[in-house]
């Protein structure tokens, strides 16, 4: 679909709430004829005579007079709605049945089906929420925690918009006097104080780098932590994915080897989703199916967040812990930067003598990651998660800030951060004001693909193609 101005003269009709049997349903009406459709099918006030924001009981009805069912219409007259436009909200019973025959007879007095997010894109062009509240609508309608419902309500506020407007304001009060040095080019003027101009830099870098640094949290919290779960067969990973579980979701045996694949479950730790992974035990495999097993463990390990890497103080010496280390932690160079571990000494119920600090290595295993448990009787579960949430949230400060989620923003910041550095080299290398200028119109270019400010038909329907039909 294509995302231009021409699409703002139809009235547009789409489902609002799930789809499915259900106590009420929305039927949500957009575009300059909403008002005058709905009224074609209302009967009860004359919806073209009453006021913005009013509700109103009467029953919908077909060419033939057939009551389809009783309604709640209410009234929004643009501009003063959600797109901007006049919208029309029929609450209706939750009959996909009448819900159907509903939409099919608003279709047949004129109206036509909404694409994919397009009542959200509507308000974007509309001017009622620039580009990143936009997104944001649809990270709000996705949150599923604490956490992600408040960066998303924050972000549709304009939070993050109000940063990055006010960022390129500064830049273009800048670029004005540069562009205008330019008018002026053989009278070798300088309306632009470049010591100014550096100090602004410097300033709106600083800015741009706490957002880029804090996408990693950001992206911790929309997506959740993968948090892989490892060590020798019958270390006791499986009971100890129960016991952060507090259920029974691992099968648990005595014979090593039981896990042969990945098992993954949901658990949310202070609002911080986690994506636990419990895997097949770490060994040199006995057939082909737990080699398969083993294989899939090292590729989770190389793409998590946080490996939980557990072992058994019977069985297990400090030199078995550190071979284990560097062979699949460290030799294999598999995790990804910025992953972290945290070791579990397990069965501490079996051998309560065991002496944590003989598992200590050059920095990498010591008390600020090694937790003593007994997964089989609950012991140390609650320090372990509370030491999750904190090896996670390991910037504090930026959780009073703006944080990013999406990755688009992410890459606009990043590339804008580029440009701003080739400002401060170009002007090191006493290149001309015309170079600076361009370098500069870059910078404010990403920037703005962030709100919109800069947008393209292709970017518009990329965005609001994965939103639901009623949004």
């Amino acid at each position: 679909m294509s995302y231009t101005s021409h699409n703002l003269s139809d009235t547009i009709v789409a489902l609002a709430t799930p789809a499915g049997v259900g106590a009420i349903g929305v039927i949500r009406l957009s575009g300059p004829r909403a008002i005058e459709i709905a009224n074609q099918v209302f009967h009860g006030k004359d919806l073209e005579q009453v006021s913005s924001h009013t509700v109103h009981f009467g029953s919908i009805r077909t060419a033939e007079g057939r009551i389809l069912d009783e309604v709640l219409a209410t009234i929004f007259v643009g501009p003063k709605s959600y797109t901007g436009e006049h919208v029309v909200e029929i609450s209706c019973h939750g009959s996909p049945y009448i819900l159907q025959q509903m939409i099919q007879l608003l279709v047949q007095h004129g109206a036509r089906m909404a694409q994919p997010g397009e009542y959200t894109m509507r308000a974007f062009l509309n001017g009622r929420m620039d580009l990143s509240q936009a997104e944001a609508v649809a990270d709000l309608i996705a949150s599923s925690s604490e956490s992600t419902h408040a960066i998303a309500m924050q972000q549709m506020r304009g939070g993050f918009s109000n940063d990055i407007q006010g960022l390129r304001q500064q830049l273009i009060d800048f670029a004005s006097l540069i562009e205008l040095e330019l008018d002026f080019g053989e009278e070798d003027v300088e309306f632009a104080n470049r010591d100014d101009l550096k100090q602004l830099i410097h300033k709106i870098q600083s800015l741009l780098r706490q957002l880029i640094e804090s996408f990693h949290l950001g992206n911790v919290i929309k997506n959740g932590v993968s948090t892989v779960i490892a060590g020798r067969p019958n270390a006791g990973k499986s009971t100890l994915l129960n016991a952060l579980l507090n259920e029974e979701r691992a099968i648990v045996s005595d014979i090593p080897g039981t896990t042969r694949d990945t098992i993954e479950e949901q658990l949310n730790i202070k609002g911080i989703p986690f994506r636990l992974i419990d895997t097949a035990g770490i060994r040199k495999a006995q057939d082909q199916i737990e080699r398969i097993g083993v294989e899939r463990t090292i590729e989770k390990i190389s793409r998590s967040t946080v490996v939980v890497y557990v072992f058994d103080v019977i069985e297990s010496r400090p030199e078995d812990l550190w071979q284990d280390v560097e062979r699949f932690l460290q030799g294999s160079q598999a995790l990804t930067a910025g992953s972290q571990q945290i070791f579990v000494a397990n069965k501490m119920d079996l051998n309560p003598y065991t002496e944590p600090a003989s598992y200590y290595k050059d920095g990498l295993i010591g008390p600020h990651n090694l937790v003593t448990a007994s997964a089989k009787n609950q012991m140390n579960i609650e320090y372990l998660k509370e030491l999750l949430y904190k090896t996670v949230i390991s910037h504090p400060e930026l959780m009073d800030q703006t944080i990013v989620t999406n990755s688009r923003h992410y890459a606009a910041l990043t590339q804008a951060d580029e440009s701003l550095d080739a400002v401060l080299k170009g002007m090191a290398d006493g290149v001309t004001s015309d170079f600076v200028a361009m370098d500069i119109r870059q910078a404010l270019h990403h920037l703005g693909e962030i709100t919109g400010e800069i947008s393209t038909d292709d970017l518009l329907g990329n965005i609001f193609s994965n939103f639901c039909i009623g949004k």
